[in-house]
Parts: C-alpha cells; structure tokens; sequence
C-alpha cells in the first residue's frame, strides 16, 4: 500500500511504542495459555485471543510502516 505522510510527536511514538509492547505481551500470554489448556473450549479460546493480539499488532506495525 502506499505510504501516507504523517506526523507523529514523540510522545505519540511513545503510545504506539506502549501499545505493542501489550498486544506482543498479550499474544505471547494467550499462546502460553493455548499450550498450557487441556480443555479444548479453553485452548481455542486462548489461541482465538492470540490470533487477535497478533492482529491488532500487525496493523500498528503496518500504520506505522506505511508513515514513512
């Protein structure tokens, strides 16, 4: 996709920064969850949650590489 112009203060760096610090912290929880689960309703949810925590991070990643 094209790269769009954007201006973004430090401390908007700083939140972006803080966010995917929690989306890659809650991924990794969930995931840790999803293996730990002998359930297999608990498993599937954690890893549903995982997948969505990977997600959203990777559409951060992909606004903050798209404003370059």
């Amino acid at each position: 996709f094209m790269a769009m112009p954007c201006a973004l203060s430090s401390k908007d760096l700083t939140v972006i920064e803080d966010a995917l610090t929690h989306l890659a912290m809650g991924c990794r929880t969930a995931e840790q969850y999803a293996n730990a689960f002998t359930t297999p309703a608990l498993k599937n949810l954690a890893i549903t949650i995982a997948q969505h925590h990977r997600a959203q991070y990777d559409n951060v990643f992909a606004f903050l590489n798209g404003c370059q």
